[in-house]
């Protein structure tokens, strides 16, 4: 099968405006490297409305506006001393061997302490915090939108790796503080500066929290922080971005460089590169839906209404996938109150090759791309409606799929866990929260795990 991906925008004359020689074998994903990992997707936050006059745009102009080649923006982030520079120094020569331009975007808050602002700074004046990460924010937008324009730009598959991102922020203020600058740039929904913005969030533990024997301050000029600090930050980070759906939790259970191991794999996955990546979830059918009200009080929980349609594909023959298919996804933020705000959109290819291993290539896409594709849905399927419930406990990161449409009687406990080769035959340990009833756990890859699933439950009798 031919995926659909997002379309092209067209011209005002209604030509598309990429050039023939533009229009390469981009179509499809490929489990061998970033060549032909498939496109075309628009981000609105980055170039600004299409042009109507696409015939004085230079190539390199035109890719801006519509890239030929994916762009994936990952944020490196975590408690001090968790690897994030060695995962920086990893992650660069893995993806540029394999066929993808990588840009590392640096920390803004560290460019201003190493270019003369003391922390001293932060409570020199009454409202000084919020002035500090009203320009950390201005920063970090400019070095990742100029970037990314520059990504795109050159037409080729790329990353771009972000030392932190923009919900950081909120990590180092409190919450009214943190509001009051929300209101002061206008943000109405946290899922712009999240999920709307980053392809994936990867959170390093501090090696305060359960490597201790390791944590320093010596590699660092700008760290300062005690162990106990060190802890509750790196609690605070992960709390910060808690509802993004590609939040993953690296902690210490392993060695450091296995440690360093599950971030390049994850980062492959995420990409389209083969991978000895098992398992990233692990699953669980609940009896009932939990009550909110029972969670305990320092759980942070973010809840999302789901629209997921799966998209009519195109039969054509293939060498190495045994099975292909895709779908789009609306995602909004429900607030405490029930008020529902903040859509972002989704695209996701999946491929299945003929050995067994499950490949994901995942796109941010615009409103205006998902109204197109839906009107390409599968209609031999049903649309998917879920409550989704996301939260942290124990350092792992758990999201509950409350069904909706088309059953309203299922409650699956989705629990990200890394699995490499060198884990095979090893059961992955899942805390699993206390105030959740837990009927069942669904074996990876059994008929029952793929009844369960929203593709087998989309389909129409």
């Amino acid at each position: 099968k031919k995926m659909s991906t997002p379309p092209r925008p067209t011209s005002s004359n209604g030509e598309a405006f990429a050039s023939a020689e533009r229009r390469q074998s981009y179509s499809r994903p490929s489990v061998f490297g970033a060549t032909q990992l498939s496109t075309r997707r628009l981000r609105s936050n980055s170039s600004g409305p299409i042009p109507q006059d696409l015939g004085d745009l230079s190539t390199a102009e035109m890719n801006s506006v519509a890239p030929p080649a994916p762009v994936y923006k990952i944020v490196l982030t975590g408690g001090p001393c968790g690897g994030k520079t060695t995962s920086l120094a990893r992650l660069s020569p893995y993806l540029r061997e394999r066929g993808f331009e990588v840009i590392a975007c640096p920390e803004a808050f560290s460019l201003l302490v190493n270019n003369g602002m003391s922390f001293d700074y932060l409570g020199a004046v009454e409202g000084m915090d919020v002035v500090v990460q009203d320009t950390v924010m201005d920063m970090q937008i400019g070095l990742e939108d100029g970037f990314e324009r520059v990504l795109r730009a050159r037409g080729k598959p790329a990353v771009l790796l972000c030392d932190r991102g923009l919900m950081d922020g909120s990590a180092y203020m409190d919450p009214e503080a943190w509001e009051r600058l929300l209101a002061k740039r206008d943000v109405q929904c946290v899922s712009e500066l999240r999920e709307g913005r980053y392809n994936a969030v990867f959170h390093l533990v501090t090696a305060a929290e359960g490597a201790e024997q390791f944590y320093t301050l010596e590699n660092n000029a700008v760290r300062t922080e005690t162990p106990e600090l060190a802890r509750e930050l790196d609690d605070m980070t992960r709390n910060a971005w808690v509802g993004h759906p590609n939040l993953k939790i690296f902690d210490n259970s392993t060695g450091f460089e296995k440690k360093m191991q599950r971030v390049v794999e994850e980062t492959a996955r995420l990409v389209g590169l083969p991978t000895q990546m098992q398992r990233v979830t692990t699953k669980f059918l609940l009896r009932k839906e939990p009550d909110l009200e029972a969670f305990p009080g320092d759980v942070r929980v973010r809840v999302f209404d789901v629209e997921k349609v799966y998209l009519l594909e195109e039969n054509i023959r293939t060498e190495n996938i045994s099975e292909e298919y895709s779908f789009i996804r609306k995602r909004t933020t429900v607030h405490k109150d029930g008020e529902a705000s903040g859509s972002v959109y989704g695209w996701t290819g999946v491929q299945k090759t003929h050995e067994g291993q499950i490949i994901e290539t995942k796109r941010i896409i615009t409103k205006r791309e998902y109204n197109s594709l839906f009107n390409n849905r599968d209609k031999s399927r049903h649309i998917v409606t879920q409550k989704r419930i996301s939260f942290l406990w124990n350092i792992q990161s758990f999201t509950i799929h409350v069904y909706q449409e088309p059953v309203s009687d299922i409650c699956i406990l989705h629990a990200q866990v890394q699995s490499t080769s060198d884990s095979a035959g090893h059961d992955e340990e899942v805390s699993i929260p206390p105030f959740l009833e837990v009927e069942k756990k669904l074996l990876t890859d059994s008929e029952e795990d793929e009844q369960y699933g929203a593709y087998h439950i989309s389909l129409k009798n």
